[in-house]
């Protein structure tokens, strides 16, 4: 059993993660400001003695009592309608909230491990990309503030690692969903299945050329323990290899969902990118993971999860 802290732990990903770390029987501290994380998502483990929550915001000092045995840095908005309406707490929280939790895992001794993302890659020259691409990121367009902090995020990690001698990770993770995705979080998986439920029209921005990769969160969330668990102190790629562009993808949903809507198209936002594909060959070879849920099953079950919330608003 390990004691370990999970920042942005109502979040969706982290909530899930709580989860699992609970499964296996760990001990959990989860820390939050409920910014973009929500207590429903961990409602069902308020009364676990092995869970614990804290209301926090992470770009301010952390303290926790206890040994810990690993800190899982997962705090931030991760959706473009977040980090856009809150581009200051984005980038605080990539460089203050990296910083302070890469403290809090020193002063432990503790594993650090950093949740970065596909952003880093920016919009790609390289398909599908590989650990070692540098991104092409634009630093004072809109999307920057998140694809900067991570980005900082990362050298402050690896800075870390060579200086103090920590045991840190870095995952980059590539689109994921699944439940507990806020139906208004303007991911497009989520906005697909809202319009669909709805009746709407479906919003596809350009033409739907642009190509994803979507990773269901179990799978995800798999990769990230098996990372956690491994000794692997560079950047790895875990989502999904199978590509489908975004016109796919709102069939697929309009299908699953058997929705009378249709799709209405809408200029592409600044610095979208036109291409994002993970290479996991280093997670399939270090750590013996790949996604195991296809598109359809993952859609059906998100689009069940987000039908109970609409139909309970």
């Amino acid at each position: 059993m390990a004691r370990v802290v999970v920042t942005g732990g109502a979040g969706f990903l982290g909530s899930h993660l709580c989860d699992r770390l609970l499964d296996r029987g760990d001990e959990v501290v989860c820390i939050d400001n409920l910014v973009t994380g929500d207590l429903a998502n961990v409602a069902h483990l308020r009364d676990n003695a092995r869970f614990g929550f804290r209301e926090h915001d992470v770009s301010n000092y952390i303290d926790v009592e206890g040994h810990v045995d690993a800190v899982l840095h997962f705090a931030s908005p991760a959706s473009p309608i977040d980090y856009l309406e809150m581009p200051i707490q984005t980038l605080k929280v990539g460089s203050l909230g990296t910083h302070n939790t890469l403290g809090l895992a020193k002063a432990k001794g503790a594993t650090f491990f950093l949740a970065s993302t596909s952003e880093v890659y920016g919009d790609p020259h390289e398909h599908p990309q590989q650990e070692t691409y540098w991104g092409n990121v634009n630093p004072v367009g809109p999307r920057g503030v998140y694809d900067e902090a991570k980005r900082f995020a990362e050298a402050m990690t690896m800075a870390y690692h060579r200086y103090h001698g920590l045991d840190t990770r870095i995952v980059r993770i590539f689109n994921t969903y699944g439940p507990r995705m806020r139906p208004n979080d303007g991911r497009v998986v989520s906005n697909f299945i809202v319009q669909a439920l709805r009746g709407d029209d479906l919003t596809v921005y350009g033409d739907g050329s642009q190509s994803r990769s979507f990773c269901f969160v179990d799978d995800e969330i798999r990769g990230l323990l098996a990372l956690l668990d491994s000794d692997e102190h560079d950047p790895v790629n875990i989502g999904n290899p199978h590509e489908f562009t975004v016109a796919e993808l709102a069939a697929i949903v309009i299908e699953i969902v058997d929705s009378s809507s249709s799709i209405v198209h809408r200029p592409l936002p600044v610095d979208d990118p036109t291409q994002r594909c993970p290479d996991i060959s280093r997670a399939r070879d270090l750590l013996g993971w790949t996604p195991e849920v296809q598109l359809r099953e993952g859609i059906e079950r998100t689009a069940a999860h987000i039908a109970g919330i609409l139909a309970a608003s």
